[in-house]
């Protein structure tokens, strides 16, 4: 690392960018809660009320390099490069700066924008109107580049001094007990794995679905609540703007994928907020949650129609993939739980009611819709109006219309 960017030396850095002048010498600087040892964020209020979010990349890959963060850069790239799809920059942040050799990124920041995460956790209210508007965007992004030859082969451009042979396949399962795993994991987890690996179908399923991975469109590849925005006034504007932040992951992939994460995400908040007793059933925790499953459910619905009525032509290219979601669903909470033990290194009983919904989605994905969503696939599809064949673009595709241009305040 040639660079370690600090709150004591972003400024000059921003300066010698060109990205700021003298009078910013001063300027507020907080670090957000949110860094870690992988990257470095920066939140910077200049002189002129501009915000700016700096962004260092501080953990590299077995190979010794750093790249996550010329994703992001690379994403931005295409938005400029073809100007078809113009109209997705606005569900995302300006880049305006790229220092491949430090992997420093500057981007414009979100003022008045909420982390949902954080949103849901302060006020306990699940609106289905913003689960609408989540889905439609990424529905956008998904159709306006499905089956975009030009813009997967631009996406394929590796980082300098590396070579991409195929895109990443997330769809992967718990590797197996080894020597090597055991000094690694933490004793609370070892029940983690235990369970996990007493399940063949499980393992079984999850091969399945990384065999049926079907990369077709940009996917964002890092979903969750915390990677989605909505505007402080959401329930004021004329439309509820969504904007989705953190591209290091996107790549070409599954669309299913993305769909999966962010409904387990939602999932996250009932199965989090058990009550946990060991006298007690599993059906009787479930019942008994702080945040119950009959809350979530309205989004959880909201989400899929809305994304098939925005994205109607990707039933007709996987007749499966409500399936197919439901089970990267499951597979998005067994990452949430690996995420945990590296994270936390706990492995606790609601983890354990986590990991059994997660094995039935994958095994007993239509079972398991019924169970989650409380209607069935087929009331789901009932709803999704004119789902027939839709024929494939034209060469000239129009530009993707996701927002008003000028959102204004309802009666303004």
């Amino acid at each position: 690392m040639l660079l370690s960017l600090s709150s004591q030396n972003v400024i000059q850095y921003l300066q010698a960018a060109g990205l700021c002048g003298l009078e910013d010498g001063t300027s507020d600087k907080i670090e957000l809660p949110e860094s870690n040892k992988k990257n470095f964020n920066l939140v910077v209020k200049l002189a002129d009320n501009r915000q700016l979010l700096v962004k260092q990349e501080r953990q590299i890959d077995h190979e010794g390099i750093l790249h996550e963060l010329f994703n992001e850069w690379r994403f931005h790239q295409l938005l400029q490069e073809f100007p078809v799809l113009g109209n997705i920059s606005l569900i995302t942040p300006l880049v305006q700066y790229y220092d491949e050799e430090n992997s420093i990124l500057v981007r414009s920041y979100f003022g008045e924008y909420l982390d949902l995460s954080k949103f849901y956790q302060d006020h306990n209210i699940f609106p289905p109107e913003i689960a609408q508007a989540i889905a439609t965007t990424l529905a956008a992004l998904h159709r306006a580049t499905f089956q975009g030859k030009e813009y997967r082969k631009f996406m394929a451009t590796a980082p300098q001094g590396q070579f991409r042979y195929h895109f990443y396949n997330p769809a992967q399962g718990i590797g197996s007990l080894t020597p090597e795993i055991l000094a690694k994991v933490p004793s609370e987890a070892l029940k983690f794995h235990i369970l996990y690996q007493r399940y063949e179908s499980l393992e079984a399923a999850i091969a399945d679905l990384a065999y049926e991975w079907d990369a077709c469109c940009l996917t964002h590849n890092d979903l969750t609540l915390n990677n989605i925005l909505i505007h402080s006034r959401w329930n004021q504007l004329d439309n509820c703007l969504v904007r989705l932040i953190d591209w290091e992951t996107c790549t070409w992939g599954d669309p299913a994928f993305d769909l999966g994460t962010i409904l387990a995400s939602y999932l996250a908040i009932w199965l989090n907020s058990l009550v946990i007793d060991p006298t007690m059933e599993l059906e009787d925790s479930l019942q008994l949650a702080m945040t119950p499953l009959e809350e979530i459910q309205p989004s959880l619905i909201a989400i899929l129609q809305a994304y098939l009525k925005a994205f109607p032509m990707i039933l007709e290219y996987r007749r499966d993939f409500v399936v197919k979601v439901i089970q990267f669903t499951g597979l998005a909470l067994i990452n949430q739980i690996k995420s945990k033990i590296n994270n936390c290194k706990l492995f606790n009983s609601s983890d354990i009611y986590m990991l059994h919904v997660a094995k039935n989605l994958l095994i007993m994905p239509e079972q398991s819709i019924l169970s989650i969503f409380g209607v069935s696939e087929a009331e789901i599809l009932s709803q999704v109006a004119s789902l027939h064949k839709i024929s494939q673009p034209d060469k000239e595709q129009q530009l993707v219309r996701l927002y008003y241009e000028n959102t204004r305040l309802r009666g303004c």
